[in-house]
């Protein structure tokens, strides 16, 4: 644990402070269960909290996240408060994201009782995660590849603003790195670059692949890898969320969009502007292109999104006049 006051000082925890913030990982106090951990919500000196509960096994991701986190702060990354640990645990604590992550609100919301979310707060989240991410690749003094962008390491504040999370997998681009680095191959299938499944060959690229799969999720609703539910020829089997948006392209334009209509979220049922819709596709298409050369950077993402934001907001503007549109929207936000 000495590395720790290596690093810009982050709190330290008892483990009887944790216990108590958690009323002992109380069941229903859990909030999620991922490969490195269980998260818990918790009540810790008097503030809400997410609590990282780690074997000790997995001490090198506790002290990659520390090691991030404490050196990396922005708006739209989560906020490390600190740590603890106690014999064969370790525990991360950061601020509470009231609306949990992106994939909680995305995938099957209904079914869960949460309101859909409308098409002005995907495109902000997607802005969101794109300035969270563009500022680790190329505005921290140190650049960092996350290396696990996907729809659960995006997690929402109470006013649905994305903060991109776990950094247990982020791998800092050493000088003279600049063009990738060799690494074992880890993540989450369905959101891996090509180049990178091949031969462990990270790069910033690889982290723009993965968040071309995150539009596309917001786009339609669905998951990196699941049963196609749409009017698109497809098998009974599991299949790629990228090869569907594909297809949908094939024929779409901003004029006429075509199959995106088809594999668009129904809970957005129609109400957003296609033109928006076609652009963030096209993104998402540009970003999970084969070739990495090809794909944009994170910079031109926040570019393109922070145009097509804009636009959006007009385009919400136009519908106050309609009463019931316009409640429709907001209830989503």
């Amino acid at each position: 644990m000495s590395k720790v006051t290596n690093v810009e000082k982050p709190l330290v925890f008892s483990y009887e402070e944790i216990e108590a913030a958690t009323d002992c990982f109380k069941e229903s106090k859990k909030l999620g269960q991922g490969a490195y951990g269980s998260v818990f919500h918790g009540i810790l000196r008097n503030q809400e909290v997410a609590v990282k509960r780690m074997k000790a096994t997995k001490a090198k991701e506790f002290m990659v996240e520390i090691q991030v986190l404490c050196k990396a702060h922005h708006f739209n990354l989560v906020e490390l408060i600190g740590y603890a640990s106690c014999g064969e645990e370790l525990f991360l604590v950061y601020e509470f994201a009231e609306n949990r992550s992106l994939s909680d609100r995305l995938h099957e919301p209904l079914s869960k009782g949460y309101t859909p979310l409308s098409w002005v707060t995907r495109v902000q989240i997607a802005l969101d995660a794109a300035r969270g991410l563009e500022y680790i690749h190329d505005h921290t003094k140190q650049h960092y590849l996350h290396r696990d962008i996907k729809s659960s390491n995006i997690l929402l504040d109470g006013s649905f603003r994305a903060k991109i999370a776990d950094f247990g997998l982020a791998k800092l681009i050493e000088q003279g790195e600049e063009n990738g680095v060799l690494t074992r191959i880890v993540g989450t299938f369905g959101y891996l670059a090509p180049e990178y499944m091949r031969n462990g060959h990270a790069t910033t690229k690889s982290d723009v692949y993965s968040f071309g799969v995150v539009l596309f999720e917001l786009i339609t609703g669905q998951e990196a890898i699941s049963k196609s539910r749409l009017h698109i020829p497809s098998t009974p089997e599991r299949r790629s969320l990228i090869s569907v948006m594909l297809s949908a392209l094939k024929d779409a334009t901003p004029v006429s969009i075509g199959r995106l209509r088809d594999v668009a979220d129904p809970t957005l049922d129609n109400t957003y502007p296609s033109e928006c819709l076609h652009k963030v596709s096209v993104l998402g298409k540009q970003c999970v292109e084969e070739d990495p050369l090809l794909r944009p950077d994170m910079k031109q993402v926040v570019f393109t999104l922070s145009h097509v934001l804009f636009n959006s907001i007009e385009w919400e503007a136009t519908l106050a006049g309609n009463s019931q549109v316009f409640s429709r929207i907001m209830q989503g936000r």
